[in-house]
């Protein structure tokens, strides 16, 4: 099984079945939170819900269309992070993410998403690596921030977040400013 350690206390494992009740008891626990920004939040409402999401995750590994990767932090679950349908005719791919509330302000997603725009520039080749935010989602909208990403505009109501559309940041990352 694929595992990426960081640092001490980071590391990505690709998802597996055996992942899905914890991933699930976190999503479960933080609803509130996570539904704030994400559009998911209110399907996924039993472990089955998880185990459909993971093997959809299998899938797009074996395709060779990028893979997710949960977050563990001190050996527990934290949060998740992966790769958005890899572009390979542009040699692009989106990073999305979401963390459990118990972690937040750790900077654990900063090194989880280094690790995933390195891999992209230096293991897939790609040329561009792209995060869309939320225009609201302070947090969310640091990480790109914190790494040197340029904000490149707004992608005005880009999503139906259960009973408004919220619009995007889009930030980017050419191979050639990461190196």
């Amino acid at each position: 099984m694929f595992k990426h350690i960081i640092d001490q206390d980071v590391e990505l494992r690709l998802l597996d079945n055996h992942h899905a009740e914890v991933i699930f008891q976190s999503i479960d626990s933080c609803r509130e939170h996570l539904r704030e920004w994400l559009p998911w939040v209110d399907g996924t409402k039993t472990v089955e819900d998880t185990k459909s999401f993971i093997e959809m995750t299998k899938k797009q590994f074996a395709s060779n269309e990028g893979f997710q990767t949960g977050i563990w932090y001190q050996g527990e679950f934290a949060g998740i992070i992966g790769y958005h349908g890899i572009n390979w005719a542009n040699k692009s791919v989106s990073i999305g993410y979401w963390m459990d509330e118990r972690y937040i302000g750790k900077g654990i997603m900063t090194k989880a998403c280094k690790a995933f725009v390195d891999y992209a520039f230096y293991g897939y080749k790609l040329n561009r690596v792209e995060i869309r935010c939320a225009q609201g989602n302070d947090k969310s909208r640091a990480i790109p921030g914190r790494l040197g990403f340029h904000e490149e505009g707004i992608i005005r109501e880009s999503e139906w977040l259960y009973d408004h559309y919220v619009d995007h940041v889009v930030y980017g990352m050419l191979d050639r400013e990461w190196k």
